[in-house]
């Protein structure tokens, strides 16, 4: 028996054919869909301290279930003390199986943990159909223990779709889940 995650099963039976009746698509192939989650953190104290960056790097491979890498710089800034080639942040790109688990605990059980969740901003579009979204705390995710946080930081989401506009995509990722603000 395989395996197939709950809110990849509900896209094939539920979301696609709401999806072809709202947009009027001739075929099940034009019908957008979730090909990535990506997610970034960027730690600004990473200069100073090497250590927050393999903190983030481990907090991330908890979040996602997958190993996490750390991003470096490319170029010298002196304002900013950074040299090429430093550490400056983590980042995991979410696809297949991983993904739908991922956004299917993001959009249960993380978002309404976010303090004062009124709803997700739909500002987030880039006008190709992605999505971005801002997190401050990593500690919505149940995955992280509170107690062993040396310090709140936050990262960037990115659900990347096959949408050609952001009507679609919106109305993707509502039928996904997502509590958008009105």
């Amino acid at each position: 028996m395989e395996y197939t995650p709950r809110l990849k099963k509900d896209y094939e039976d539920r979301v696609t054919k709401s999806m072809i009746e709202k947009f009027n698509y001739k075929n099940i192939m034009q019908v957008p869909k979730l090909t990535k989650v990506c997610l970034s953190q960027g730690i600004g104290n990473a200069v100073s301290d090497k250590k927050l960056v393999d903190a983030a790097v481990e907090e991330m491979t908890t979040i996602t279930g997958q190993k996490a890498m750390a991003t470096f710089s490319k170029k010298d800034i002196s304002n900013f003390k950074l040299r090429k080639g430093m550490p400056i942040g983590a980042k995991v790109t979410l696809r297949g199986e991983k993904m739908w688990e991922f956004v299917d605990r993001f959009v249960a059980i993380s978002l309404p943990r976010t303090r004062d969740f009124r709803g997700v901003e739909p500002k987030g579009f880039d006008g190709r159909g992605n999505y971005t979204l801002g997190i401050k705390e990593q500690i919505i995710f149940p995955e992280i223990d509170i107690d062993k946080i040396k310090n709140i930081t936050g990262m960037d989401i990115t659900f990347v779709t096959t949408a050609n506009t952001n009507e679609e995509a919106q109305e993707l990722l509502i039928q996904l889940g997502f509590p958008f603000k009105k």
